[in-house]
């Protein structure tokens, strides 16, 4: 008990003093909630059709998910660079456990994360949406928590955030080096919706949208025609924390089985 302790201890004192966390978490948020109000600013209300303004208020989760991936990048790879992590395994021969503490750590800032990131992204559509025409009297209410599915898509907006960086998370502790496991992460993320688009084959084009981990993942953030989703909102999210576990497993393979 002692020894997860001093894991957790250790883990949370070289987040706090890492000089690019605090940068690279301002990185998520301001310009996710900058890209959700200016996708939000370019909207107007059409008579025809219906809006899904949730899922256009947290547009800007695109963007912050690759600020998210870097930063769960650098958390492994920054100590293998210093060869800090020399220290870290010998202070904490039981190296398992020093992953799942980098783990915890990290999910718990990109949730306190995630939570500013889309409150911000909500807040912006409530401020900004009347203004563009949805409006209660066009069959659009105020943007709220209270509406079940919206509380749904933020919800599992900021578990998605923590997917990812527990997906990078893994990858950085299987590849080590940061430039090799950002290219790999954002090359998962982004394949499949490239690959979807090539393909002509309706079936297949939507079997590559429920594999992809980003195509799956961000089902979550629709509220509305859900029938036309090529995967239902929390499947999808339960196809990209498939990939984090399997993402997980591998690093947690390697990171016991090299040396330092």
């Amino acid at each position: 008990m002692t020894q997860t302790i001093e894991a957790f201890h250790a883990e949370w004192t070289k987040f706090r003093t890492l000089p690019s966390s605090l940068w690279l978490m301002l990185a998520a948020t301001v310009p996710t909630v900058a890209l959700s109000a200016g996708m939000l600013l370019a909207a107007s209300y059409q008579p025809t059709g219906y809006e899904d303004v949730t899922k256009l208020s947290l547009t800007g989760i695109y963007l912050g998910q690759a600020v998210i991936a870097v930063f769960a990048v650098l958390v492994v790879s920054n100590e293998y660079s210093t060869g800090m992590i020399r220290i870290t395994l010998t202070a904490m021969p039981r190296r398992l456990m020093v992953l799942a503490a980098k783990a915890t750590i990290l999910v718990g800032i990109v949730v306190v994360d995630g939570v500013i990131t889309v409150g911000g992204s909500l807040v912006t559509a409530r401020l900004i949406l009347p203004g563009r025409g949805f409006t209660a009297a066009h069959g659009y209410p105020l943007v709220s928590l209270a509406h079940g599915a919206t509380l749904r898509a933020a919800g599992g907006s900021i578990l998605y955030l923590a997917l990812i960086a527990l997906i990078s998370l893994g990858v950085a502790s299987a590849v080590r080096d940061s430039a090799a496991a950002i290219g790999a992460v954002l090359g998962l993320l982004y394949l499949f919706p490239v690959l979807a688009q090539v393909v002509t084959d309706p079936a297949w084009h939507r079997h590559l949208e429920q594999l992809g981990p980003m195509t799956a993942g961000v089902a979550i953030l629709a509220t509305t025609g859900l029938r036309a989703l090529p995967i239902s909102p929390w499947a999808g999210l339960g196809v990209l924390g498939a990939w984090a576990g399997a993402a997980l497993v591998l690093g947690a393979l390697l990171l016991h089985r090299r040396d330092a």
